[in-house]
């Protein structure tokens, strides 16, 4: 025989009082037992109640007691706050370390394995492994490739590069063209993508290795990009460009400076410049050449899981990709910031 379940006291609220307590519930727990209460002051039993609530008849008759002795109040809770991190105070701040500097214990890097293993067996942490993986993303660690990093820059002569290049900025009769080559491969290194779990992905390649070079120039002020198509690059070939982009282009302004690295054929004294003025770059300063970025854009979003078997398709696909560079002024603005601040 079932006991008898107590019941709530509807003295405490009315039913429109339920009503409008349950549309302004905090949080789903306050929602889903304001609910409760108004279906058994309806009329339903404790037993269809719980089962529709997937929980047990002592845990509605619960609801019922303490909504009887405070009413609505009774039920109404505030987010819980969970249990308290394994990992805080001045761990946080002696974990924070090691991830910045390995070195200090010895080792060249951390992967999430690694670290956890370390902090178990060294600094006996007790905390789980998915523990410390959320505690590196709250602590703001993300997991990144790093980018490679020429040695040997002088800072004096970038400093005084980017000096210089203010100064320009600041002459409404000079414009500022960056130059560079980029080579482009047929069957380029794959990228990261997204695929379902288990799945095997593969990108071909035909072996052959097909390359082409592009030497090409941007006006970061208008967003202009001219580039052309060769199989190397050297003196005679860089002169070829010269001469093209001197007729080719229609300057606006009376001096035209290009800013390029110290290749040695960009210094061949027998290079006939034509309206260009050149400027060198530091050595070893890719970063001050905002036409790198245009490299990096395009290989993304041309080849990027593209093979070439010959070398008509490679190139094709870089015509293709070219005139996409040249016919997006408006964001080559945008892409092409000239650094003016290391």
């Amino acid at each position: 025989m079932s006991r008898k379940r107590n019941m709530p006291n509807q003295e405490n609220c009315t039913l429109e009082e339920l009503e409008t307590a349950t549309k302004a519930a905090p949080i789903q727990r306050t929602n889903l037992r304001l609910i409760a209460i108004k279906a058994l002051t309806m009329g339903l039993p404790h037993k269809q109640v719980a089962a529709l609530f997937g929980v047990n008849e002592d845990s509605v008759s619960r609801w019922v007691r303490r909504f009887n002795e405070r009413g609505i109040d009774g039920i109404t809770e505030g987010p819980r706050s969970g249990r308290p991190p394994k990992i805080g105070g001045e761990r946080s701040d002696e974990y924070r370390t090691l991830v910045l500097h390995p070195e200090h214990v010895k080792e060249t890097h951390w992967t999430g394995r690694k670290f956890h293993g370390y902090l178990t067996e060294h600094c006996q942490l007790e905390a789980g492994y998915s523990t410390l993986m959320r505690w590196l993303h709250d602590e703001g660690f993300r997991l990144k490739v790093p980018r490679p990093w020429p040695d040997g820059q002088d800072e004096e002569k970038r400093k005084a590069h980017i000096e210089l290049i203010r100064t320009f900025l600041g002459d409404q009769g000079i414009d500022l063209w960056f130059l560079d080559e980029c080579g482009v491969e047929g069957d380029p290194r794959p990228r990261r993508r997204f695929a379902m779990k288990g799945e095997k992905i593969r990108q071909p390649y035909c072996g052959a290795h097909l390359r082409m070079n592009v030497t090409g120039m941007v006006l970061p002020r208008m967003g202009e990009f001219y580039a052309l198509e060769f199989s190397h690059s050297d003196t005679e070939i860089f002169q070829i460009f010269l001469d093209h982009a001197n007729r080719d282009i229609q300057f606006e302004r009376p001096r035209n400076l290009v800013i390029l690295d110290n290749a040695s054929w960009h210094k061949s004294k027998s290079l006939d410049w034509g309206r260009f003025e050149p400027i060198f770059l530091p050595p070893y300063s890719p970063d001050l050449n905002p036409i790198e970025r245009l490299w990096l854009i395009m290989k993304g979003e041309w080849f990027s899981g593209f093979y070439a078997k010959t070398k008509d398709q490679l190139i094709d696909r870089l015509t293709e990709a070219l005139m996409w560079l040249i016919n997006r002024q408006d964001e080559n603005i945008k892409t092409c910031v000239i650094p003016t601040e290391l």
